[in-house]
């Protein structure tokens, strides 16, 4: 996504993911599906601006793959639009739970296609003026030159990796929790967010679509979900959320899994003409809601610095991407740490421990400065660009 949102900014390029392990690629399809049509997003599906526009929409009764894909006579899968989409194309989906394996056809455009299902990926030369992709498609070794190189490919990705170990500092933080989520076919209980503390640990409700809630719950951090059947993590939300009245909205859980809780930094974002971007870079527990926000910001930064640098030459764009967001970065991770200790319940927490949180949350909640405060960085803070 964030290779792409590049390419949309600057210009037509090249997307290579490293395809060597089968499951982690099922898994992250799968993911990005379910959070696009969950917010009821466009998705773009290639990087030209011009061409038609297909509506997926499982949910309108004239649904139907053998339709036109218009907002009329939509498709009934995403599946029937990735096969007809080509470059240029929009896709809509709209909000529905879609329980498909989706491949995209069509690559970009000529010259500059888009990969799918490479492996062997290998960044060369990344501290000169011509950077290289390797990977291998079908097979057969391909290689792909650049003037520049953006590191969208996650955490575990090639990118970061290839960067000498010496030029670096890693900080990272672990917490001694986890969070199970869940995506249940149930209305929002609340127009709002509900964020819970609670004795038995943290809990969150949040929304996707008027039919569709996303829950979680902070669970042990080596938990299995195999330990967790359906009606234990409705009993467990019903325990942490059910107060003041409120009565849980429930339905079938559609997809659960439990995540890790972490914060990282690598420092600097750039090495040569390497720029790494999202998860690749920086990673912020999710209680913060910033992970997202936190790549985009990093690609509009790195957008508006390759547009000036092809558009007039500069440099000096590039050569402060690091430093730009970095900023933003500490920032960020200073908020969704905060909100962390905040909201959860640490093993080694004492009394003492226990009162102060309840009189952070008690600030927060009742103070106008301690509102203003979360709300500005929970909204997102302003773009700054040196």
């Amino acid at each position: 996504m964030l290779s792409k949102l590049i390419c949309v900014t600057v210009g037509p390029g090249t997307g290579v993911r490293d395809d060597t392990q089968g499951h982690v690629r099922a898994r992250h399809r799968a993911r990005t599906w379910s959070w696009l049509v969950a917010c009821g997003w466009c998705l773009i599906a290639t990087v030209a601006t011009m061409g038609h526009t297909y509506v997926v929409n499982a949910k309108s009764p004239n649904a139907s793959d053998r339709n036109p894909g218009t907002r009329q006579a939509p498709f009934a899968s995403i599946s029937r639009a990735a096969k007809v989409a080509t470059a240029g194309d929009t896709v809509i989906v709209q909000p529905g739970v879609y329980r498909e394996d989706v491949q995209l056809t069509h690559s970009g455009r000529p010259g500059a296609p888009i990969r799918f299902e490479v492996a062997d990926v290998a960044l060369h030369d990344i501290e000169g003026s011509r950077p290289r992709i390797g990977f291998t498609e079908k097979g057969e070794a391909r290689e792909v030159e650049c003037d520049f190189i953006a590191g969208c490919d996650g955490f575990h990705g090639v990118s970061r990796a290839s960067i000498p170990a010496d030029k670096i500092t890693l900080f990272d933080r672990d917490y001694p929790f986890g969070w199970l989520g869940i995506l249940a076919e149930a209305p929002p209980t609340e127009d709002e967010l509900v964020y819970t503390h609670h004795e038995r640990g943290f809990a969150l409700l949040t929304m996707r679509t008027p039919e569709l809630s996303r829950l979680y719950l902070q669970c042990a951090r080596d938990d299995d979900i195999a330990h967790w059947p359906d009606e234990r993590i409705w009993e467990e939300f019903r325990l942490r959320s059910a107060g003041e009245g409120r009565k849980l909205c429930e339905g079938p859980i559609v997809q659960k899994g439990i995540t890790d809780m972490r914060s990282f930094v690598v420092e600097p974002m750039q090495y040569g003409r390497l720029f790494l971007a999202g998860d690749a870079a920086h990673i912020v527990p999710p209680t913060g809601a910033k992970g997202m926000n936190l790549a985009i910001a990093d690609v509009r930064v790195l957008a508006r610095a390759l547009t000036a640098f092809y558009k007039s030459g500069r440099t000096d764009m590039l050569e402060s991407y690091s430093r730009v967001c970095l900023r933003r970065v500490w920032k960020v991770q200073r908020f969704s740490w905060w909100a962390t200790q905040l909201l959860h319940r640490f093993e080694d927490d004492n009394p003492f421990d226990q009162r102060r949180q309840l009189a952070d949350i008690d600030y927060v909640t009742s103070s106008r400065a301690g509102s203003l405060n979360w709300a500005e960085n929970y909204v997102g803070l302003p773009m700054e660009w040196d």
